[in-house]
């Protein structure tokens, strides 16, 4: 096989200082209770971006089964994780926040309430309407929950992922990997100026040109769970951006990468080097992810922030039973059917708090 798939999102890095108490975090308030992996070892290849050594590491996987992108909330063992130097300033280059998917953004925020979290934003309105709200989680991340149209489960309003807001230097030579290489060709809107949505966000008040780009995959295992996702490129005009994790750590706190879900690896590689994004961290062979096991690397975009892609090849659906799916030889375009997608449920975990979203 030599064409390449890359589908949706399958989760973004969260950068914490406490593992336990992010997951039980993001279980209760926005519904990502299903512990996919929960792996401890040492993370050995991703050492050029950790200050030259390797480090002990706790990952866990959770996912929110209405559907959306997973957290890999990620956390150093042997090392006190740093929080930014300097307050993150919207246009400053990385993973700004994540965007979370709910079908009703006043209800969303009603219920976030009520579970106690203090939201940084009243209902803000973006220029093609969508609303939504801003919240941090308990290490600052911040998080968008915004209304969103596509579902993969009934009945609760709050999803999983469905994007993020990247900071950029240039947009334009930023368009040629996201658009060009990862393909989210769909333009929902493109606008330069102040923005009245952005003004709670820090830095907020800045001149801006933002781009929304939507992508929807409709082939490949687990396309309907992960669904359509964005990207908002975000351009700061009226002032020199900084680099999020500039003097810091990768897995240090904060948003560490952007994870895409693929097939045939080699190709992904190859196409990615032929467009100009090579690969500065690659694991061509198997490689064992505690409970899951597959292929990985990671590419740089043109200001730095890492797009990590996993060709998994063993998952996990029902740990207690040690219940995994194969993926190998299976027709990389036909979705996995949805009874053994919903058999991920089974490793939801339940916190005497549960959300109610």
């Amino acid at each position: 096989m030599t064409e390449k798939f890359i589908y949706g999102i399958q989760q973004i890095g969260v950068g914490v200082d406490d593992a336990s108490k992010l997951f039980e975090w993001y279980a209760t308030k926005l519904g990502a209770d299903v512990k996919v992996f929960d792996d401890n070892n040492t993370a050995t290849h991703m050492a050029p971006y950790m200050g030259g050594k390797a480090h002990d590491k706790r990952a866990i996987l959770a996912m929110n089964m209405q559907g959306g992108s997973g957290y890999e909330i990620w956390q150093f063992e042997d090392r006190v994780p740093q929080a930014p130097k300097n307050p993150i300033q919207l246009g400053d280059t990385g993973i700004f926040s994540i965007k979370v998917k709910t079908r009703n953004a006043y209800k969303a925020l009603a219920d976030i309430k009520a579970k106690g979290v203090t939201p940084m934003s009243d209902m803000v309105v973006s220029p093609n309407g969508t609303k939504s709200f801003y919240v941090k989680d308990p290490c600052g991340n911040i998080v968008q929950v915004q209304e969103y149209n596509n579902w993969y489960g009934t009945g609760k309003n709050i999803g999983g992922i469905c994007g993020c807001t990247i900071g950029v230097t240039d947009i334009e030579a930023a368009k040629k990997l996201y658009i060009g290489v990862l393909g989210y060709n769909a333009i929902v809107y493109d606008k330069s100026g102040p923005f009245e949505d952005y003004r709670p966000l820090p830095g907020g008040d800045e001149t801006f040109r933002r781009i929304v780009l939507q992508k929807q995959e409709k082939v490949g295992g687990f396309s309907k769970l992960f669904g359509s996702s964005q990207l908002e490129l975000v351009e700061v005009k009226s002032r020199k951006p900084k680099k999020i994790f500039a003097d810091r750590f990768w897995g240090d706190i904060g948003f560490i990468h952007l994870c895409f879900d693929v097939r045939n690896m080699d190709a992904v590689v190859r196409d990615c080097t032929d467009a100009g994004f090579p690969f500065s961290v690659l694991v061509a062979e198997e490689f064992d992810m505690g409970d899951a096991n597959g292929k990985w690397g990671y590419l740089e975009d043109p200001d730095g922030t890492l797009i990590e892609f996993v060709e998994a090849l063993k998952i996990p659906l029902v740990k207690k039973i040690g219940w995994s799916i194969n993926m190998k030889g299976r027709d990389p375009r036909k979705p996995l059917s949805k009874w053994l997608i919903k058999a991920m449920s089974f490793n939801r975990v339940k916190f005497k708090e549960q959300a109610k979203l």
